[in-house]
Parts: C-alpha cells; structure tokens; sequence
C-alpha cells in the first residue's frame, strides 16, 4: 500500500469539539483536508458555522453544530445530529476544555472542580460513550483526547486543570482497553505551551514564557499546526495498531 493512502479519511465523518478556534480548529482542518466529513463544534453557534464556512470554501466538507461540553443534552443532541446529517461517527477528538482558576488548590472550591471536571472528562467521555454504537456498527473508530503535559507533571497554579487532564489520560487507555474488540482505538496527545487564546495567560506573562521555553530542548513556541499532524497520524489508518498511548507534543518540556 502506499503510505499516502494510510493518512486518507475519505468517507469518514468526524466531530472536533472546541473546533472554532486554536488546536480544535487546525485538527479539523488537517482531517478535512485529507478528505474527513468534520463537525466543527463549540459552545456558540455563530462561531462554528463562521468556521464551517471557511472550511467549505476550501472544498471541505463541514458543518457547525453547537454544544457545550459541560451539558449532557447538548453532547447527546450533537451525536444525533451528527448521525442524522452524515450517517455516522469514525472519529472523535475531544479538544474542548475549561481553566477558569490559576492558584494553589487551598485556594479553589468544589464548585469549580466539579466545572471543570465536568467539562474536561465527564463530558467527553460522555460524547464517546454515545458515539460509541455507531463507531462500532461503522467497524471501528479512533478517538482522540486532548489532554496536556500538566496531566504528565503538573505546574504551580494549575492543580484542578492538572488533575482533570491527568483524569483524561486514565479514561483514555479504559476506553482503549475496553474498546479494542471494538476496533475502536483510543490514544491521547498531551501538548506543551502552545500559541492559542486559551493560553494567553501563559505565553502574554514574559516571565512565564521564558521559563517554559528554557526547559525545552527546542526553545520555541508552538503553533495549533505543530498538534494537527499528530491526531492526523492518529486518526488515520497510519496508527491502526496504535491504541491506549499517551503521546507529548511539547518540544521536549517534560525530557
């Protein structure tokens, strides 16, 4: 077989959550140019429709859903949706996540935790679940979480966003384990600091900044584009015996 063949989606339909912008969006992107049906899908409707657009100009076929991770009712509208427009669900990236807190966790409360546990695992585990069937009817899937290298080893302030992606990792190889008679293959990217909206208060703070990009053995800040070349790899045939892994996209942060 040709290896350009092993990283082609046609046929495949995939739902990005958090895909309107930053990582979320240039992982669509890069499945829709390999030939992915991709549901871009975020909180506003606006938004992702905005997205779609642009993407369908392009050629891609896409469409904007909108769904917020922490409402169940939403999750479960968005695979039906998704199932009625397509026929189906292959691929699932949980991109979409929340750090609404920065400090010690003497500091945060149950509230807080149970926002951001809610959104960053219980709702994309409740999107795979739900997806579940249809992967498996289609004859296997792939499903990819988003997670980062605070859930590997966590930094001073991002204790509850540490605890929720290190969570995410876990629930990654369990639905790899369980799944794999399924074929559907479960795998988790862990980024560094990238340059996003999300991580503004990272890569805006100098002092920060210059921290993380000495300890990296590559002393530059990332793109969205440095992350969409790893869940293409993942979510294409090119991994078809690559399941349950944790994979670190951070330019050597955590070495």
């Amino acid at each position: 077989m040709e290896i350009k063949k092993l990283f082609q989606l046609e046929g495949k339909t995939a739902i990005i959550t958090g895909a309107s912008k930053g990582i979320g969006k240039a992982i669509a992107l890069a499945l829709g140019q390999q030939g992915a049906k991709v549901i871009i899908a975020s909180r506003k409707q606006d938004a992702v429709d905005e997205t779609a657009a642009e993407f369908r100009k392009e050629g891609i076929e896409a469409t904007g859903i909108a769904a917020h991770m922490g409402d169940m009712l939403q999750i479960k509208a968005l695979v039906e949706k998704t199932i009625g427009i397509y026929g189906g669900i292959d691929i699932i990236v949980n991109n979409a996540a929340i750090n609404p807190v920065f400090g010690p966790i003497l500091q945060t409360d149950t509230p807080v935790f149970d926002k951001i546990m809610e959104v960053n695992v219980k709702g994309p585990l409740e999107l795979c679940k739900l997806a579940h069937p249809s992967m498996k009817a289609r004859g296997g899937g792939s499903i990819i979480n988003i997670s980062s290298i605070e859930g590997l080893t966590p930094g001073l302030g991002l204790g509850l966003y540490s605890i929720s992606k290190a969570t995410l990792i876990a629930t990654t190889k369990v639905l790899a384990k369980e799944w794999g008679s399924d074929k559907i293959r479960a795998n988790v990217i862990c980024p560094g600091l990238i340059q996003t909206k999300f991580s503004e208060a990272l890569t805006g703070n100098e002092k920060i900044l210059k921290m993380v990009l000495a300890k990296q053995a590559l002393p530059q800040l990332a793109a969205p584009e440095d992350i969409a070349g790893l869940a293409l790899f993942l979510a294409a045939d090119a991994s078809s015996f690559c399941t349950g892994a944790v994979y670190t996209a951070d330019g050597g942060y955590t070495i």
